[in-house]
């Protein structure tokens, strides 16, 4: 098929118009593309939309069709359904740029119920921190999606590789899907590039890889984020026992699901959960993040404390620089998840019955069984342990099933753009090892003449700003991106009055002009 990229092209830093010309790939110019067509990819066409720039002006490149089908995804296998609540907070509304009505206030008008908002009054205090139902988000996002035509600067396939343009400016290559152009790339050409482009990749511990391509077996052990219904359909059939490693929000509602499926048909599932670092208590540094523990777990309600999303947190990150700034967020996130009255009782009940343990160390060579069907582990007690009566020697276990907590997120050079950008386009790591972007979300090292390169999403963490992976910070760093677009003069800038107009159109579902 012609149009494709060269050697020569894939060796050059900077394209001219005439390189991409002989190489026969056709040229859409668009002053803004933005990359990924996720929910990072529809905060910053939101925003600018209702700054007033008309949809035509940009271009949303990605595979998805609609910008929550990944989140929908991984928040669906990893057991939060629509009906189940997520972790985000109240006014982290991703398609309401204002934050007002928030989803509490949204959720007590639908159900003419005033306990919402008696939630959002009184936490953390006397509730649990009050998060939107999933549906509820999904539903909102199809609202928006529809009310700023997002549909119509979308343009699917594989993203490929942004390089700097000779004179200012980027080229933007699509794989557009097969059959859909004559030419198997589209190169867009634009002033300014946004990024979003989601979690590079699944990350699956070294030794549950080693398994998985040793003895080619995907079933036995599997990751959270990816389908593994298979395993609760398996249980429901026969008595078995599953290993459940990690200790965030994922292993809480994959062992909230276990027991839940253990309680409603009545199974004789057992459970062990295995921790790398066991929390016994309170812990973290105090004047920053000191935070609840108990139990092995580490609580928070957020990704990162509520006060980094605003006020003293935020601004005093905004300050800080370096390693510095790094040592701060690692020290505020790390691996944590809400404490939710509902699996604190279950998990007490089962350690008091006997059919879920916990087990403090890490795993080795992983094997299959063979006096009966499921897989080996090998387990090195950590030296803590001498409070649960363990010995230090190595202990084996036998699971039916092990289902891995542990991340989502692989490097970011495991994603092809982003490491393209890193050898091609200037872009370079922040102390994280994420990509390194400023206050404004510009990407830095990347800049050609007039034009910018933006990001946004957990491919920055690390930069000015923590709760990067979260609505709020989605909705935040695409009010900086537009900010900083206006003072370019791409867009005007959002007055009191265009703000307020605007919500109103948002309030009675009217499209924005243009």
């Amino acid at each position: 098929m012609r149009g494709d990229i060269t050697q020569h092209l894939i060796e050059t830093d900077v394209w001219t118009d005439e390189l991409v010309g002989r190489a026969g790939i056709p040229v859409i110019d668009v002053p803004l593309v933005t990359v990924g067509s996720g929910l990072g990819s529809f905060a910053v066409f939101d925003a600018l939309r209702i700054y007033g720039v008309p949809a035509a002006a940009m271009a949303v490149l990605g595979p998805q069709p609609v910008p929550w089908a990944s989140y929908e995804y991984l928040t669906r296998v990893s057991q939060i359904p629509r009906e189940v609540r997520l972790r985000s907070d109240s006014s982290g509304t991703p398609d309401n740029l204002w934050g007002f009505p928030s989803y509490a206030l949204r959720e007590a008008i639908a159900d003419k119920s005033l306990k919402p908002l008696w939630n959002v009054l009184v936490e953390p205090v006397f509730a649990d921190y009050y998060t939107p139902r999933a549906g509820q988000v999904f539903a909102a996002l199809e609202r928006e999606f529809h009310r700023v035509e997002f549909a119509r600067s979308l343009h699917t396939g594989q993203v490929r590789m942004v390089r700097k343009r000779y004179g200012g400016g980027y080229f933007t290559v699509l794989t557009p899907p097969e059959g859909r152009s004559p030419t198997k790339r589209i190169a867009f050409r634009s002033s300014y590039v946004h990024l979003a482009v989601g979690y590079p990749g699944l990350r699956l511990l070294p030794d549950l890889q080693q398994y998985r391509e040793r003895y080619r077996d995907p079933t036995r052990v599997v990751n959270a984020y990816e389908p593994h219904e298979h395993v609760y359909e398996a249980l429901q059939r026969r008595p078995g026992t599953v290993m459940v490693r990690g200790s965030g929000i994922v292993a809480s509602r994959v062992l909230q699901r276990l027991i839940d499926d253990r309680d409603r048909l009545r199974l004789d599932t057992q459970i062990l959960h295995l921790f790398r670092t066991y929390v016994s208590g309170p812990h973290g540094p105090k004047a920053l993040a000191r935070r609840a523990g108990g139990d092995g777990w580490a609580y928070q309600a957020f990704n990162f404390p509520k006060g980094s999303f605003g006020g003293q947190i935020k601004q005093r990150l905004r300050t800080l620089e370096g390693r510095e700034r790094a040592e701060a967020l690692q020290a505020m996130g790390g691996t944590t998840t809400p404490r939710r009255a509902h699996w604190q009782e279950q998990l007490a009940r089962g350690r008091a019955q006997g059919w879920y343990q916990v087990m403090v160390g890490s795993a080795r060579n992983l094997r299959p069984d063979r006096s009966r069907p499921g897989v080996v582990t090998t387990v090195l007690p950590e030296s803590d342990t001498a409070a649960f009566g363990a010995a230090h020697h190595p202990i084996d276990t036998h699971a039916d099933y092990i289902i891995d907590c542990t991340g989502l997120e692989a490097d970011i050079r495991e994603h092809r753009l982003l490491a393209d950008l890193l050898d091609h386009g200037g872009a370079r790591r922040n102390p994280l090892g994420r990509l390194d972007v400023d206050r404004s979300f510009e990407l830095l090292g990347t800049r050609n003449g007039g034009g910018r390169v933006y990001a946004s999403g957990s491919a920055t963490l690390g930069g000015y700003f923590a709760a990067v992976d979260s609505f709020l910070g989605l909705q935040y760093a695409a009010l900086e991106i537009a900010d900083d677009l206006a003072g370019l003069g791409f867009c005007p800038r959002l007055t009191w009055w265009r703000s307020l107009r605007q919500w109103w159109l948002w309030v009675n579902d009217r499209k924005i002009a243009a």
